[in-house]
């Protein structure tokens, strides 16, 4: 069965009359409608699917699912427990509404802190509230699209503004490297939720969504540069030892 990010992709082919041409060159490639490769770097084969007690809720931009190049279609790929919606300044799909509300889960929005009111930053997991009741999961909320987008998310929605604000402070830099971004701690959908899931313990989850992304982000550049997949890289070798 098609994932949450697939299935809001075909809504998005099925209702927009027109949209970008969202692939790097000419003539666009025919690709797998699963894993988004062109089929000569398909690796649908490969995926692993880690159940995880946090969730995710992807807040998407328009066209981001149509681009081959998104990773939240990766954090869907891989953790089961994953919900997408397309972002609308003017309406709130009811669907999203119950989710956020659904005793079973803790939301947490997840965004840097300079642009959160203070009284609303957390950096650590906040403890369960009675809303959410003693056997709450988390469930972080990211908000998936450019980084304007993402801003323009943040401070459109006001449905929002009753979850606090996590606010992760990683060591490293970015490693993706699909997109350009002025700015290197600027982090893709995937690595943050990388980042979640090792916050709320899931840490074998994190750690293949993290090789997880590094086997797309290597087939993807390979194809793109007309060279086979390479399955011995480091990044092939280290999902097949997170996931024999």
């Amino acid at each position: 069965m098609p994932h949450a990010v697939a299935r809001l992709r075909a809504t998005c082919l099925a209702t927009s009359p027109t949209r970008p041409h969202l692939d790097r060159g000419e003539p666009r490639k025919a690709r797998c409608p699963r894993c988004r490769l062109i089929p000569s770097h398909c690796l649908c084969a490969l995926q692993p699917v880690v159940p995880t007690r946090a969730g995710f809720c992807l807040l998407m931009a328009a066209f981001e699912p149509l681009k081959p190049s998104n990773t939240g279609w990766l954090v869907a790929d891989v953790v089961p427990d994953t919900l997408a919606f397309a972002w609308s300044r003017v309406a709130v799909d009811p669907v999203l509404l119950a989710l956020l509300d659904d005793p079973q889960w803790q939301p947490v929005l997840v965004f840097p802190a300079e642009f959160a009111a203070p009284e609303r930053v957390v950096t650590e997991l906040p403890p369960t509230g009675p809303e959410g009741g003693a056997g709450a999961r988390p469930l972080f909320i990211l908000l998936d699209g450019t980084w304007s987008e993402a801003c323009k998310i943040f401070r459109k929605s006001p449905w929002l503004n009753r979850f606090p604000v996590l606010s992760l402070h990683p060591d490293q830099l970015s490693r993706y490297r699909l997109r350009r971004s002025t700015h290197a701690h600027h982090f893709c959908t995937s690595e943050v939720a990388t980042l979640c899931l090792a916050m709320a313990g899931d840490t074998h989850a994190a750690q293949v969504l993290e090789a997880w992304l590094d086997v797309f982000s290597s087939r993807y550049l390979r194809a793109r540069q007309s060279v086979p997949a390479d399955l011995d890289d480091a990044a092939h070798q280290r999902l097949r030892a997170l996931c024999p």
